[in-house]
């Protein structure tokens, strides 16, 4: 044996390798008596004694190096499982009713004529998982406050509905309505958790995979933030979130692990039912998806517990002293189990316990049925309850509880672990029958020889319904609840947004800046100034909101544990547990994760928050659209601002950070309320218009996306007529025409209404052509208001015809409309059916690029010159001018030429 000074210095595994040996002698001793029990004993032998002396040193506070995975065993031996305080019995009848009317309840709806489709296969995986959490862990909200928040795994929906049709929250009628939610209202059930839909029972959706574990790790850091700063009692609340294997696969499940670590929210535990099968197929079919899993949670700090077999291999592993049973569970393959799944016991014996004397011999007494049973963790109560409790006492990190399921469990042979089960909805009288006899329900062969089954309820007064009551009467109420008790905010006065109505004066400021001074000053309202939270992903000073630090501060549940190296400037970074802005890094996903759970604090806890999320406009709706929807599933409100918008006022920063078409994909979500302001007084009253709508009497279930931009104007104070209607409509008359004799009309939003006042001066003094400038604060809501009163007309022929909020305001206006702005024609292309007139539209339709503001518009056709060229062409062909006017145009402010244009303002990143 090689002495201790001829070894490798360099230990693999994190040990530290620089650290000298003060007692050669000791560490001798220790080696050699490893070598004696590795030479007596055996390697697992030695092994055992090895993990053990690191689990001691562990309990010990000695830091030794995490391992990155452990055996395929339960974490909890059973020795160490608690004390399991529910009537066993009474829970497995519970659960076989639920079983069994969840299935009932999709195979009814593929009845003819109705086939609206439906999942079994998750749910029955998940069951026992699910009904260990209501019986003793999760907690409602009857005592006024949030409860547990609980991201319930969308495909199981149907064994939600069904347990709450045994505790009479939903009747037979509604279950027979799952997902006829219009053909059958008000009795439809969504297909899966859409607090949208059904505002009175879920509270989250989850259905997109991935964004169920990202929201509810910043589910469980906003109950932590709301705690902090004192606006509500989070400490009894728990997030768990129930996920898919499969899942897992997408980049948000796993992206922000180390967020939920950093800030040790032992208040967070995942649930992961490992049923080893995606959608189609096997997870991970060569390989171990439990182990892959293991390591990195690890990886990220979370503390894991892994819920592997259920107690009939306890016997069986007691008997295991050579590691044979161990050393087989950790290298047979996922794909292997998930056969093992679908095979008889005897097939098992031969391929599992067969080819090694050693194993065959520890099943040599059991019978290929008790082989056969040999079942998974996840199905068994007193394991599920074991490290539900132990999630719960654990502090200072999240866990995740990988736990090993089988995929359409109890459901009989044609899916129980079939590739196919997640696409099989309908039940033949033959599964019927023996997922009956499983079950042990008391339902005659007859009822199920007709293809419709019926639901099954052990009557209320059976003990099974008492004691699920019971449960949770103790536990604090039912749950899925959704409550809304927030009360109305009492809004700002007028005078709050005074600053913003006066202008800019002779200073320009970005229309981001004018958006961040009246936020300062909401801020300081002493009734709602608390309940702001800023959200950016790493760019405050970019959107000129570091004025914020030193009052507001950046939320760490640390603290500043170090002196910033800007600590001696006026607008130095500053850190406080107690913040209030959140700086969520380089993360879109995790800023508009942040924005979810505070847009919907309101119902989650009863107390209205008000997040203002900034970010760079390209990587707002492109990078994250899947979000914006699950915001507006989850009735989530707030205000989020698209910074550096418009495809050309981003100057020099090229393709990928030029947006031209972020408000059309906003025209795509029904909650979005979308403007494209231009000046200070518009944005004021826009903001005073979301506050009254989103937090004040006969609130909305909207948010607010403003762009704003980083280009420096001059803003105007606010005219002593203000159209404050037609700002909040979608347009105004900003400018009247005043001099020029023939008419036309331009219509503009955001950074291109000062192009087109431009535009105004220059037909009228060259051209005889007098233009009004409209302001189109936004093309979305036009559009929105003019398709409803479509829609009105389509359904009431023989009433009085309504018109278009568009269509009345233009109605006046002579003249051909161009239409211009920093985005893709699409945008204001939205309302061209409406426009009482001739209309063209001008806009930056392709890649943006790198160059200076003036190449940028006037490669794009967008500037004032080219407005000008459009007004003309539209005038020409009306005949009201001469046609040759428009070479002359073209020539006189050579348009073919880029680099003839204004460089136009530079810099201006706020």
């Amino acid at each position: 044996m090689a002495s201790g000074s001829d070894r490798n210095p360099i230990i693999i595994g994190g040990l530290p390798s620089q650290v000298p040996d003060f007692d050669p002698e000791e560490t001798q001793e220790w080696l050699d008596s490893l070598d004696a029990a590795v030479d007596e004993r055996g390697r697992e032998r030695a092994r055992y004694l090895m993990l053990r002396l690191i689990e001691r040193a562990r309990e010990k506070r000695v830091a030794v190096p995490e391992m990155r995975s452990t055996d395929y065993v339960n974490t909890i031996a059973t020795k160490d499982e608690p004390f399991f305080p529910g009537d066993e019995e009474i829970e497995r009848k519970v659960l076989n009713a639920t079983r069994w009317n969840a299935a009932v309840m999709v195979s009814r709806a593929q009845r003819p004529g109705i086939g609206v489709g439906g999942h079994i296969a998750t749910f029955a995986s998940s069951a026992s998982l699910y009904d260990v959490g209501f019986n003793h862990f999760f907690r409602g909200k009857d005592d006024g406050r949030g409860g547990d928040q609980i991201f319930f795994q969308g495909h199981a929906s149907p064994g939600i509905y069904a347990r709450a049709f045994l505790l009479d929250r939903l009747s037979e009628t509604q279950l027979d309505a799952f997902r006829q939610e219009r053909s059958k209202a008000p009795n439809g059930l969504s297909s899966y958790p859409h607090p949208r839909l059904m505002p009175d029972f879920w509270e989250f959706p989850t259905v997109s995979m991935g964004l169920g574990p990202l929201g509810a790790i910043y589910q469980a850091r906003m109950n932590r933030y709301m705690e902090a700063r004192g606006i509500a009692d989070t400490s009894d609340s728990h997030v768990w979130a129930y996920l898919g294997d499969g899942e897992m696969d997408e980049p948000e499940s796993l992206g922000q692990l180390s967020i939920a670590a950093r800030e040790g929210l032992d208040n967070l535990t995942f649930v992961v039912n490992c049923n080893l099968q995606r959608l189609d197929g096997p997870v991970r079919g060569n390989g171990k998806v439990i182990q892959e899993l293991e390591s990195q949670f690890r990886g990220a700090g979370w503390n894991v517990i892994k819920l592997v077999w259920d107690r009939s291999w306890d016997p069986l592993l007691a008997q295991d002293r050579t590691g044979i049973l161990v050393n087989k569970l950790n290298t047979t393959p996922d794909g292997q189990f998930q056969t093992y799944a679908t095979e008889t016991g005897a097939y098992i014996r031969d391929h599992f316990f067969g080819d090694d004397p050693r194993l065959r011999d520890m099943v040599k007494d059991m019978t290929d049925q008790q082989i056969l049973h040999l079942g998974r963790g996840g199905h068994d109560h007193k394991k599920v309850y074991a490290a539900y409790a132990a999630a719960k006492a654990h502090k200072g990190q999240p866990t995740v509880i990988l736990a090993q399921t089988v995929k359409g469990w109890t459901l009989g042979p044609n899916f129980e672990g079939r590739n196919a089960t997640h696409q099989m909805k309908k039940l033949t009288a033959e599964d019927l029958k023996r997922f009956r006899d499983r079950l042990h329900i008391p339902i005659a062969d007859s009822r199920l020889e007709d293809g419709n089954p019926p639901y099954y309820h052990p009557g209320r007064d059976s003990e099974e319904i008492q004691y699920m009551h019971d449960r949770r009467k103790g536990l604090g109420g039912y749950v899925p609840t959704r409550v809304v008790r927030a009360k109305p905010l009492v809004l700002p006065e007028d005078k709050t947004y005074a600053t913003a109505k006066k202008g800019s004066g002779q200073q320009s400021i970005a229309t981001t800046m004018a958006f961040v001074r009246i936020l300062k000053d909401l801020m300081r309202d002493k009734e709602i100034g608390k309940r702001f939270v800023l959200i950016a992903p790493d760019e405050y000073r970019t959107f000129g909101m570091d004025a914020f630090f030193p009052s507001a501060k950046i939320y760490n549940p640390l603290g500043q544990q170090y002196e910033s190296v800007d600590r001696d400037l006026l607008l130095a970074y500053k850190e406080s547990p107690t913040g209030q802005m959140l700086h969520d890094g380089i993360s879109e996903a995790g800023c508009t994760a942040s924005l979810i759970a505070a847009g919907s604090a309101y119902a989650t806890h009863g107390e209205p928050l008000i997040p203002v999320y900034v970010f760079y406009s390209m990587f707002g709706f492109q990078r994250t659209g899947d979000q914006f929807w699950q915001m507006a599933d989850q009735l989530a409100r707030g205000f989020v601002l698209g910074a550096t918008a418009g495809r050309t006022t981003l100057t020099g920063e090229g393709l990928q950070h030029a947006d031209g078409h972020s408000q059309l994909l906003a025209s795509t979500n029904p909650a979005c309320v979308a403007y494209d302001p231009a000046f200070g007084y518009e944005i004021a009253h826009i903001v005073k218009d979301g506050l009254r709508r989103m937090y004040g009497e006969n609130s909305e279930d909207v948010f607010y996306y403003l762009t704003v931009y980083n280009e420096p104007i001059q803003h105007p104070a606010e005219p002593a007529d203000v159209d404050a209607e037609g700002i909040l409509k979608g347009v105004y008359r900003y400018s009247s025409g005043e001099k020029g004799e023939i008419p036309a009309q331009i219509m503009a939003s955001g950074v291109a209404v000062p192009w087109a006042v431009e535009a105004q001066r220059i037909l009228a003094d060259e051209w005889n052509v007098k233009a009004d400038v409209w302001s189109a604060t936004s093309w979305n809501e036009l559009r929105r208001e003019a398709v409803d009163v479509e829609r009105y007309n389509l359904l009431h022929p023989e009433e009085e015809q309504r018109v278009p909020y568009v269509t009345r305001k233009l109605s006046g206006a002579q003249g051909p409309f161009v239409a211009v702005s920093d985005w893709m024609r699409s945008v204001p292309d939205q309302i061209a059916r409406w426009v009482p007139g001739a209309y063209q539209s001008l806009g930056a339709d392709g890649f943006g690029f790198a160059d200076t503001r003036g190449a940028a518009r006037r490669f794009f056709h967008i500037d004032a010159q080219s407005i000008v060229l459009a007004v003309l062409t539209e005038l020409a062909k009306e005949g009201k001018i001469d046609r040759s006017a428009l070479k002359t145009a073209v020539d006189r402010y050579d348009l073919l030429d880029v680099a003839s244009a204004d460089p136009g303002a530079a810099g201006g990143d706020a």
